[in-house]
């Protein structure tokens, strides 16, 4: 699938204020399922200076840093990006990934240590207890299940702004935003020993009455077929209508614009505006 994406940012403020660096995590990835063919970037006003930059986990960043006062920021994005994982079931799972708890092997789980930081013994652990005990403890059954139990009995939120709820909070109120749902899924994985991350994008399918809106879903790490996305809040394993932004083991770290101002007593508003068109790919 073809995506042809326009996102605007503005930030307003009711005085001057000096920026700080912004970091911008707005270039979509590359990667095996997924193609940039196109990205333009536009920032008003223009920066003192700009570096592009590769993270710790991958994801194609923007440093932005500015001299003097200034009443907003403008951050105009175009991208074009070919998906082509129709399938997402294509793929070899090691022998030893294919029951819970699962165990990674050795020469990973130093390296996977920060995607399993998991919520103390609780609802959240019992909820994972009882759905992986329900499909026998089969990895992918569990990933299949929790997906759909959280679509099927978890109202869906929309919150324009503000962090991901704690997934106990999520769990107990039986609604959230895709990104609480997001980080409920990945706590429950974290509870069967199942790494996790958290992801920033984009979906084609917006209901007609909706704007696009920027969406967050989890990838879980198996070992022999590597990071594979899984959307709650539509039940859907991600194939080829989700473009990717940024991943990472907390939300804090797939943020698509991180940055602060100083300014004494100023407040700010937040606008995003975004557009999507699909077309199959040539």
């Amino acid at each position: 699938m073809r995506f042809s994406i326009r996102h605007t940012t503005r930030f307003s403020y009711d005085r001057p204020v000096f920026l700080e660096p912004h970091t911008l995590r707005l270039q979509p990835r590359s990667a095996p399922a997924q193609r940039l063919v196109g990205f333009r970037l536009e920032v008003s006003p223009a920066p003192a200076g700009l570096s592009p930059c590769l993270e710790l986990e991958g994801n194609a960043a923007t440093r932005l840093w500015f001299e003097g006062e200034h009443q907003g920021l403008v951050l105009e994005v175009e991208s074009e990006v070919e998906t082509a994982g129709h399938n997402p079931f294509v793929f070899f799972l090691d022998p030893q990934a294919q029951q819970l708890p699962l165990r990674c092997p050795l020469r990973l789980a130093r390296l996977l240590a920060p995607y399993l930081d998991k919520p103390p013994e609780g609802e959240v652990a019992a909820l994972a207890g009882d759905l992986a005990r329900q499909v026998g403890g089969d990895t992918l059954r569990f990933l299949g299940s929790l997906n759909t139990h959280l679509h099927q009995h978890w109202a869906q939120l929309f919150r324009a702004d503000g962090d991901p709820w704690p997934p106990e909070r999520t769990l107990s109120e039986r609604q959230g935003a895709c990104r609480d749902l997001a980080v409920l899924f990945m706590a429950a994985c974290r509870c069967q020993g199942i790494p996790a991350r958290f992801v920033s994008g984009y979906q084609a399918d917006a209901p007609p009455e909706e704007a696009h809106q920027l969406h967050a879903w989890a990838e879980v790490y198996l070992p022999g077929a590597g990071w594979r996305g899984y959307d709650p809040t539509q039940g859907l394993t991600v194939a080829d209508r989700h473009v990717a932004l940024a991943a990472g083991p907390t939300h804090e770290l797939a943020r698509p614009t991180e940055g602060t101002f100083r300014g004494t007593g100023a407040l700010s508003t937040l606008e995003a505006q975004i557009s999507i068109q699909t077309s199959p790919t040539p």
